[in-house]
C-alpha cells in the first residue's frame, strides 16, 4: 500500500479531530493531564489486534517498544498543554514546522536514514509550509505556546524515530501492541503523583467532563488516524511521514475557521494561504515521485537502440559520408537507422529526381539486415531544419498576399509531389520500418516557416494512402511543448531528448529535469490524447555537444567542454532511467569526426558497446 495515502488519511482524521480537541479543551475540559491520561488508557483498545499477527519479540526490541510509548504520552502531554494556551491552528504549525526537523535528524543519526531527489524536495516544501504558518502568527501568540509546542515536537520526533525501529524488528501489528500497552503504563504512572491524580479523578468544577460521549466519540476517532500513523510510519520514511503533520493544518484551518469562528486578516491570513499552497504542493510533489518511484522502468529490460545518419551533415563535417555510413554499419553495428531523405538533394531542380545517395543508404540497409525509420518532407532534421530546394522556395510579399497565397499552394503541391516520389520509390523496401512525417512539426526552431497543421494532415494521408502497411512516426519536442498535436496524429510518437543546449537567449544551459520527468510527461500526453496503447519512442537523443555555431565551426577544444566521454556515458544511463524502450542516438557523424580526424575514438567506441550489446 502507498505510505503518502495512507499518510493524507491520516492527516485528515487528526486535522479534524483536532480541532474537536480545541473545542473540548475550551469548553468542557480544559486539563491537559486528565485528557493525556484517557489517550493512553484509550490505547489498550489496540489489544484486539493481537488475533491478526501478534507474536513474541525479543527482550530488547520490547523494552524499545515500551519506552516508545512513554515517550509518545510525553510528547501528547506537552502537545495537548500548548493546545490548551493556543488557537488548534497556532498549535500545530508550530509542532508541523519543527517536529519533522526533528524527526530527520534523529532518523538520520539513530536509523541512518536517507532522503533522497524527490524526497527532499517535498520534504523542504513542506517543511517550509509548517515555518512559514509559524512567522505569520503574532509574536505573543508564539511565546505562550514555544516551549510546549517545541518539546512536543522533539518528543513526537523521537517517538516517529523509535517506532521505525521497533517495525525494522517486527510486524506492524506487534510493534504497535507493545507500543500502546507502553504508552498506557506511562499514564498509569501519573497516579503515583497526587497532583496528576487530582485532575485525573477528582477535577475540580470547571475542569469537570462534562461531555463524555463526545470524548470518547472524538477519541475513538482520532485513534483511527493514530493507527494510520503508526502504519504510514511502518510502510514509509519516518521524515516524510512526520513532515506531512503540516497537511493537517488544511483542516485546522478550516475547522478553526467554520467551526472554532477563529478569524485572521491582512498578512496572516495571506500567508497562511500561501503556506496552505505550499503544503499542497509538497504533498503533490511526493505524490507524484512516489508514482513514479513504484512504477520505475526495469534496469534489465531490453532496449533498442539506433542511430540517426545525415548525409548532408556528414559532408559539412567533411567526411567522405559513403565511409561515415559503411563504418555506422558494419564497424558501430548500429541495427536501427534513422536516415533522411532530403529534398534539396533529391529534387535539386523540379521534376528531375537523384535518388542515388538515399538508394545508397536504403540498399546498405536492407543488405545487413538494419531497419530503418525515414524522414520526409520539407522540414527534416539537421540546421537548418528545413530542407527545401531554391526552386520551391517562396518569395513572400506582404504587399503582394493574393500571390504571397498562390506561391504557398504551388509550393505544398511540389511538396506533396516530391513525398509521392519518395515513398512509391521504398515501400517496398525490407528494410523500412515506419515514416517520418516531418521534423518536430509544432516547434518554432530553426530556418523554417511554421508548419500548417491542415497542410501536415494532408501529408499523413498521402503517406498512408500511398504506403498503408507503415505506420506514421510523428515528432516533437521533448522539452518545449506538451507533445499533444504530434502525438494525436502519428501511429507512433517520437520525442527528442537533450540535456545540455545553447539559446540565443539565454545561452549554455542544462535542462537539469530528472529522468522522470519523461515518464511523467508521457502519462499526461496519454491522458489527454486517451491512447495508452501507441508506441512512444525517443527519436533524437543528444549525444554530441550542442554549441552556439556549428561543429564544423567549433574547436575541438570547445566541443569537448560541453559534452566529453563521461557525459556522453551519463546521457545513456539518464536515457535507460528515462524509461523508454527504444532510443535514436544523435551525433554518429561527429563521434566518426573525432575517431579518424581528431584521435578521440573514445565516443565512437563507447557508442559501440551500446548498440551491439542490444542489436
Amino acid at each position: 500500500m502507498n505510505w503518502l495515502l495512507v499518510a493524507i488519511a491520516s492527516r485528515f482524521i487528526l486535522g479534524s479531530s483536532a480541532v474537536i480537541d480545541k473545542l473540548l479543551l475550551k469548553k468542557a475540559y480544559p486539563n491537559p493531564i486528565g485528557y493525556t491520561f484517557w489517550l493512553g488508557v484509550l490505547g489498550l483498545f489496540s489489544l484486539v489486534l493481537i488475533p491478526f499477527g501478534f507474536h513474541q519479540i525479543s527482550a530488547q526490541n520490547l523494552a524499545v517498544a515500551l519506552i516508545t510509548g512513554c515517550i509518545f504520552i510525553l510528547a501528547a502531554l506537552f502537545y495537548f498543554s500548548a493546545l490548551f494556551r493556543g488557537e488548534a491552528s497556532s498549535t500545530l504549525l508550530l509542532i508541523g514546522g519543527l517536529s519533522p526537523i526533528f524527526t530527520f535528524l534523529l532518523s538520520s543519526w539513530i536509523l541512518n536514514n536517507v532522503l533522497y531527489g524527490y524526497e527532499i524536495i517535498g520534504f523542504v516544501m513542506l517543511i517550509l509550509g509548517g515555518l512559514l504558518l509559524f512567522l505569520v502568527e503574532e509574536p505573543s501568540l508564539r511565546i505562550k505556546i514555544l516551549v510546549f509546542g517545541a518539546l512536543s515536537a522533539l518528543f513526537f520526533g523521537l517517538s516517529t524515530v523509535l517506532t521505525k525501529s521497533v517495525f525494522i524488528k517486527t510486524n506492524f501489528v506487534t510493534g504497535f501492541v507493545w507500543i500502546k500497552i507502553g504508552a498506557a503504563i506511562a499514564v498509569l504512572l501519573f497516579l503515583l503523583f497526587r497532583s496528576a491524580r487530582e485532575k485525573i479523578l477528582r477535577p475540580q468544577e470547571q475542569s469537570k467532563f462534562k461531555n463524555p460521549l463526545a470524548y470518547f466519540l472524538n477519541r475513538g476517532y482520532a485513534g483511527l488516524g493514530s493507527l494510520l500513523v503508526y502504519y504510514a510510519v511502518f510502510l514509509g520514511s519516518p521524515p516524510l511521514i512526520d513532515a506531512t503533520i503540516n497537511l493537517e493544518y488544511v483542516f485546522i484551518f478550516l475547522g478553526g475557521w467554520l467551526v472554532l469562528r477563529e478569524r485572521f486578516r491582512g498578512k496572516v491570513l495571506l500567508g497562511k494561504i500561501a503556506a496552505l499552497i505550499l503544503i499542497s504542493l509538497g504533498i503533490i510533489w511526493l505524490g507524484v515521485g512516489n508514482y513514479l518511484k513504484s512504477t520505475a522502468p526495469d534496469p534489465n529490460r531490453h532496449i533498442t537502440w539506433g542511430v540517426t545518419f545525415s548525409e548532408k551533415f556528414s559532408k559539412m563535417m567533411g567526411l567522405d559520408w559513403k565511409q561515415n555510413y559503411d563504418a555506422i554499419i558494419n564497424d558501430l553495428g548500429a541495427g536501427h537507422l534513422r536516415l533522411i531523405a532530403y529534398w534539396d538533394i533529391i529534387e535539386k531542380q523540379k521534376g528531375l529526381f537523384d535518388f542515388s545517395g538515399l538508394d545508397y543508404q536504403m540498399s546498405l540497409a536492407e543488405k545487413n539486415g538494419v531497419k530503418v525509420i525515414l524522414a520526409v518532407g520539407g522540414r527534416v532534421p539537421r540546421w537548418p531544419e528545413c530542407h527545401v530546394p531554391t526552386w520551391a522556395q517562396n518569395q513572400k510579399s506582404p504587399k503582394q498576399s493574393k500571390l504571397a497565397t498562390g506561391q504557398a499552394k504551388i509550393k505544398n503541391q511540389n511538396l506533396l509531389d516530391y513525398i509521392s516520389a519518395i515513398v512509391e520509390r521504398y515501400k517496398n523496401s525490407e528494410a523500412l520500418l515506419f515514416w517520418q512525417v516531418e521534423n518536430e512539426p509544432f516547434l518554432a526552431f530553426g530556418e523554417c516557416p511554421k508548419i500548417d497543421a491542415e497542410f501536415l494532415d494532408k501529408e499523413i494521408a498521402l503517406v498512408k494512402s500511398l504506403d498503408s502497411k507503415r505506420q506514421i512516426l510523428i515528432t516533437d519536442s521533448g522539452e518545449l511543448s506538451l507533445w499533444y498535436g504530434a502525438a494525436r496524429r502519428g501511429d507512433v510518437f517520437g520525442t527528442t531528448m537533450y540535456r545540455r543546449v545553447h539559446s540565443k537567449i539565454f545561452g549554455y544551459f542544462d535542462y537539469y529535469l530528472p529522468p522522470e520527468f519523461f515518464r511523467l510527461k508521457e502519462k499526461f500526453a496519454r491522458f489527454i490524447t486517451k491512447d495508452y496503447q501507441k508506441r512512444y519512442i525517443v527519436v533524437e537523443l543528444g549525444a554530441e555537444p550542442w554549441l552556439e555555431h556549428q561543429l564544423y565551426e567549433t574547436a575541438p577544444e570547445d566541443q569537448l567542454k560541453a559534452f566529453d566521454i563521461n557525459y556522453f556515458k551519463d546521457t545513456i544511463q539518464y536515457a535507460k532511467d528515462a524509461g523508454f524502450d527504444e532510443y535514436y542516438l544523435w551525433g554518429a557523424e561527429w563521434w566518426y569526426w573525432m575517431k579518424e580526424n581528431q584521435n578521440h575514438p573514445e565516443f565512437w567506441d563507447f557508442a559501440k558497446t551500446i548498440l551491439q550489446q542490444h542489436h
